[in-house]
């Protein structure tokens, strides 16, 4: 049964983030990014995630910073049938049936060197553009239809701005409820309402739980500002983990550091000025700003929890 569970879940969810259940382990743990294949389990408590070398440089830097108590733990690495993983704290551990969000920061989530590489040697993909034409038939140009494909920074682009990234500054990628139940309908989640009513359901009208939140995100808000490496650092297609359980239990992580990049020397962020290519902004605090902003309205509106 557990294994049929599975490749059923396999087979429907390709969003970040799902639940697997290992036989050999009888904690379930997080698939932290959209890739299959890039996880596996670790030892108890632990997480495997691949390699990546500016992922593992910033868990590195990360490790000695004010934001550590925000971040997965970085235990190292450990080679698994030939490959290098990245040994990650495993962050659902202590919860029961855990309700779990992924929420994509910034305005963008492509990096100006993927912007560069694609008009220097541009790569159709037919992936995406079937990615694309299933959302919206009309998105692809007259050009893009003869060739069913597009570039990759054309794809993000039209993905970030089809979504909350842009006016937001950050995004639902997925979220999978304590029954199991997972949802990844979020693409065309675009404005404030919309994304107001899909963090509302979230956390069933609760205020014990968005009052954990709110104060776990102010917290990580203040340590951000202060903070050597995220002044120092373009965060892209990072994201904030929230997981919550029947009893109340909750918290925020942040998470996914594939594409955190240094900045260059001269070259300095405040993370909310509006994005020009060259000046590196991200928009990662403009859209925590506004997360909270619509988290605090939730929790005014909302009713006693039972």
């Amino acid at each position: 049964k557990k294994t049929s569970s599975w490749k059923k879940i396999r087979n429907i969810v390709h969003w970040s983030p799902f639940i697997q259940q290992f036989k050999r382990h009888r904690y379930p743990w997080i698939q932290l990014a959209g890739h299959q294949g890039n996880f596996h389990a670790g030892d108890p408590g632990a997480v495997l995630k691949k390699y990546d070398p500016r992922e593992q440089k910033a868990f590195v830097s990360l490790m000695k910073d004010i934001l550590r108590p925000y971040v997965p733990e970085y235990r190292g690495m450990v080679s698994k049938n030939a490959d290098q993983y990245l040994q990650l704290q495993d962050l659902l551990c202590e919860f029961d049936s855990p309700c779990v969000m992924d929420i994509k920061m910034g305005t963008r989530t492509y990096l100006e060197e993927e912007l560069l590489k694609a008009r220097e040697k541009p790569k159709l993909r037919k992936d995406m553009y079937q990615k694309m034409v299933e959302v919206d038939p009309s998105a692809p140009t007259v050009e893009e239809h003869k060739l069913q494909a597009v570039i990759k920074p054309r794809y993000m682009q039209w993905r970030d701005e089809m979504s909350s990234s842009v006016d937001l500054g950050f995004r639902i990628e997925g979220i999978k409820k304590m029954d199991g139940a997972s949802s990844k309908n979020f693409k065309k989640t675009k404005t404030r309402n919309e994304v107001k009513e899909a963090l509302s359901t979230f956390v069933s009208h609760n205020q014990t739980l968005l009052g954990k939140y709110i104060r776990r995100l102010k917290a990580i808000l203040v340590t951000q500002e202060e903070s050597e490496f995220f002044k120092s650092h373009e965060l892209i297609g990072s994201s904030l983990l929230f997981v919550h359980d029947k009893s109340n239990n909750a918290n925020v992580w942040m998470i996914d550091f594939g594409k955190t990049e240094p900045l260059p020397s001269d070259v300095t962020v405040n993370h909310r000025s509006t994005w020009q290519e060259g000046n590196h902004e991200d928009g990662y605090l403009f859209g925590l700003d506004n997360l909270l902003s619509i988290l605090k309205e939730l929790e005014s509106s909302s009713s006693p929890a039972e």
